[in-house]
């Protein structure tokens, strides 16, 4: 029975979609927010043609690509209901351009662990947790239902967010399958919100939403050509969502472009009534008038931002090495102070294995999920040991012989949260990552993907934006990470640096 609920994906996008009957001059792949709003406000779609579309390039490409591990079966019906609240304020003569809200009408696809309380599943990609019933919406789906977007369906992932074993594929789960790169099929997608950027790159949405517990929004982001903002810690609501550690977790938007993660990011920030103490004390960096005001083309002027070779901006395809040294002379053209060639000890050594951050992880995790899975209405399963049990008595399906469940074993066996390993990873980000921006009066540091580990363990922001494809066509990021609260700048810079170079074009589908 397990086994038919989980390839029954396929039959259920079929039975969903309905041929797309999409006004002819409004092109909808690669549209951003501002224009489906614009094309809604002109009659030249509705939310149901737009439901219709994706639905329809799920249908035909996720067989492939794998990005999308459930539809929602109300999803038509929820575009029907915002095409009449958009039509009500026409007769009444309230609508106008701008008159709704930018993610009215929109739909979003959330990464499979991200709850909802409707007729969709949230599993973490294991069939451990298929026909779990959960409490209520998770609080970042509650703010994005209340701004009138509509769930399209769950995004595939990397199964309980890359952290059952070391050695699985990036991109696979039990439920979703193997998740593939549409720009080099053969290549890494990256994980663990590897379905959310696969199903934005492609065109299956326009909007997604990651979680980032150490380079699971950037890295996707980044090796799928799409824009990732992974929010300070706190910042958006963690309730809800199949937790790994909530001294790491954070939830946040993943789409073609700056601005329309901006604008997803001003719809999921701040605290909700079943957050946590961290969302609380985020709640202070959030700017009067969200983070849209700070869309600046000019954003880079005067930007003060660091750069450390090795092992930040360090890459070994030529194509992309040259790339991005042209990006350091645009970045300097628009008006960017660059600080290169930095050094500081305590940055390098978060680069260590014997960093202590997968110790403090196991610990965590096992706690976290503990007390989420003993919070769900209904669950086959109750606790991390209950998991580990199930994989074994289901290890085909779970594919236990070829990638195993190390990392649950060991967090099984972990006994409580480990207080010193925490101290020194707060004290390896005080005297590195901290030390070196404030002496430095940096705005930013500029990496790739390996960049996520130093803002991982601080709880600090980060953007990754479209910069290079190398020698093979594969895409790559680049990533402006933040001191806390330093959004807004972030914002700016990475907005710049996104209309200065204009990088993203659509997926190649190479072999």
């Amino acid at each position: 029975m397990i086994l038919i609920l989980g390839v029954s994906i396929l039959l259920l996008i079929s039975d969903t979609q309905t041929t797309c009957h999409c006004h002819p001059i409004f092109p909808i792949k690669e549209a951003t927010i501002q224009q489906l709003q614009s094309a809604f406000h002109h009659n030249n779609l509705t939310s149901k043609q737009l439901v219709q579309f994706y639905l329809s390039e799920i249908a035909r490409l996720n067989p492939l690509l794998k990005g999308v591990v459930e539809v929602n079966p109300d999803a038509i019906s929820l575009a029907e209901r915002a095409d009449e609240e958009r039509e009500r304020k026409r007769r009444r003569g309230e609508e106008r351009e701008g008159s709704l809200p930018p993610l009215h009408g929109i739909p979003v696809l959330l990464k499979d662990n991200i709850a909802t309380k409707d007729k969709l599943n949230t599993t973490a990609g294991s069939y451990a947790l298929l026909r779990s019933v959960v409490r209520r919406d998770a609080g970042v789906v509650a703010k994005l239902r209340k701004a009138g977007a509509i769930v399209l369906g769950k995004a595939s992932l990397s199964e309980w967010a890359n952290f059952r074993s070391l050695v699985a594929p990036n991109g696979w789960s039990g439920r979703g399958g193997q998740g593939k790169n549409p720009y080099v099929l053969s290549a890494d997608p990256c994980g663990s919100s590897s379905g959310s950027a696969i199903s934005v790159a492609a065109n299956m949405a326009a909007v997604s939403l990651g979680t980032e517990t150490d380079g699971s929004i950037l890295c996707p982001s980044s090796s799928n050509a799409v824009v990732g903002i992974k929010p300070t810690v706190g910042l958006t609501s963690r309730a809800g969502v199949v937790p790994l550690s909530p001294r790491q977790d954070s939830v946040g938007p993943m789409c073609r472009t700056v601005s329309d993660a901006v604008y997803v990011l001003d719809v999921i920030v701040g605290p909700d009534p079943g957050g946590d103490v961290a969302t609380a004390r985020a709640s202070k960096y959030i700017p009067r008038g969200g983070y849209a005001q700070f869309l600046k083309p000019d954003g880079l002027r005067g930007k003060r931002l660091g750069i450390v070779r090795d092992p930040l901006l360090t890459f070994g395809d030529e194509v992309v090495a040259r790339t991005f040294e042209r990006h350091l002379a645009t970045l300097r053209k628009k008006g960017a102070v660059l600080v290169d060639n930095l050094d500081n000890a305590n940055i390098t050594k978060v680069f260590s294995d014997e960093n202590g951050e997968l110790i403090a992880l196991l610990a965590e995790f096992k706690i976290a999920l503990n007390y989420y899975l003993g919070e769900l209405v209904t669950s086959p399963v109750r606790s991390l040991l209950d998991v580990i049990r199930f994989n074994e008595k289901n290890s085909d399906l779970e594919m236990i012989k070829e990638y195993g469940q190390e990392l649950f074993l060991a967090a099984e066996a972990a006994n409580g949260v480990e207080k010193e390993v925490v101290r020194n990873l707060s004290r390896l980000s005080e005297f590195g990552f901290v030390k070196t921006m404030k002496e430095k009066k940096l705005d930013a540091l500029i990496g790739g993907g390996d960049i996520s580990v130093v803002l991982a363990i601080g709880g600090f922001p980060g953007i990754s934006v479209p910069a290079a494809y190398d020698s093979k066509g594969v895409p790559v990021g680049i990533v402006f990470g933040g001191l806390k609260g330093s959004e807004p700048t972030l914002i700016e810079i990475a907005y710049g640096f996104e209309q200065a170079t204009k990088i993203r074009k659509p997926p190649t589908f190479l072999p």
